[in-house]
């Protein structure tokens, strides 16, 4: 099984960002973890502050993975286009987030992408990946 997660606009800083909402450990620190716990499948990543490029992997990998991991950040409430990339592949996708985003802004209420997704994990901090993982392997 391969699968990849795809991060979006500022996680990058995840262990410096907000803590208080995103805890202090990296993502790669936690990606490590997850590659432990996972070891029978392939997990890729990729973070692009970018919203052309998480099309442009969307497509690249959205024809040939098992499954996609997508946490688009503030992209979800923004962006038709990642929605209509989801929506062009095969390769099914969940919707991961760290936090809670009906528990903040109003503007955070609504996602453009979970339409378009399997399902969707929020609110559980960093473990959202773990869950994420377990409803695509099977391994609940």
């Amino acid at each position: 099984m391969k699968v990849i997660i795809i991060n979006g606009p500022n996680l990058n800083l995840l262990g410096k960002r907000e803590p208080s909402i995103y805890g202090s450990q990296s993502f790669e620190e936690y990606l490590d973890t997850l590659r432990k716990e996972f070891s029978e499948i392939t997990i890729e990543y990729y973070q692009s502050n970018v919203e052309g490029e998480i099309i442009n992997k969307i497509h690249e990998v959205g024809f040939s993975y098992d499954s996609i991991l997508i946490n688009a950040g503030g992209y979800t409430h923004t962006s038709v286009a990642i929605s209509d990339a989801i929506a062009s592949v095969e390769t099914p996708c969940v919707e991961i987030h760290i936090s809670e985003p009906v528990a903040r802004e109003e503007f955070r209420h609504t996602s453009l992408i979970a339409a378009k997704c399997k399902g969707s994990i929020s609110g559980f901090g960093l473990e959202s990946y773990r869950l994420g993982l377990l409803s695509v392997t099977g391994d609940q």
